[in-house]
């Protein structure tokens, strides 16, 4: 058996990875670098105070929120695990903060940094985070950005202190009321 001429061998494989590259399927760029999810955030009267757009840019996704009407100073701000927005239940029906990897307050997968509202009443962030995905936040039972009334601790309190840390801060950092939420779904559709 003679052996192929080196030439031929290396064109061989040449055309042997173009083929299986082309034969391999691929997520369209959208999905991995362009899906896009957007909230319309209202108040507890069912008025619309805001909106946030989740943007998927490869491994994070950007926050981008816009806020009017809500008090100056911090607030807690997060994506609960479930996508219903009821005033009427001051928004308990969102459910908690979303959690994907069971932990506590503070490192919650939900979990986005405080809010800034301005001495008008408006507020504006924008975040690039590395906590869940599009896919994550658009799951069977959705999910919701929410606003609280006070700023938000993460569950961390100085060792100085000596405070031992209750449930309402391990769950919620103790962020107080939810005055704003919006659910999240699929942009366009």
């Amino acid at each position: 058996m003679s052996a192929l001429p080196r030439e031929l061998l290396l064109g061989l494989a040449a055309l042997s990875l173009g083929t299986l590259a082309g034969a391999v399927p691929t997520r369209p760029a959208a999905a991995q670098t362009g899906d896009v999810a957007t909230a319309t955030i209202i108040d507890t009267s069912g008025q619309p105070v805001g909106t946030a757009r989740f943007t998927q840019q490869g491994g994070q996704v950007s926050v981008d929120v816009t806020a009017s009407n809500l008090a100056p100073g911090f607030h807690g701000f997060h994506v609960h695990a479930i996508g219903i927005c009821d005033p009427a239940a001051t928004f308990t029906t969102a459910g908690g903060h979303l959690n994907l990897t069971g932990t506590t307050h503070g490192d919650h997968s939900g979990d986005m940094p405080s809010l800034y509202v301005n001495a008008d009443g408006t507020g504006r962030m924008t975040a690039a985070l590395d906590r869940f995905t599009i896919a994550d936040l658009l799951d069977g039972d959705g999910s919701a950005v929410m606003i609280h009334a006070d700023p938000d601790n993460f569950a961390w309190i100085p060792s100085r202190y000596s405070v031992t840390l209750d449930e309402t801060t391990l769950s919620t950092g103790d962020a107080g009321a939810r005055v704003a939420c919006g659910v999240i779904e699929r942009a366009g559709g």
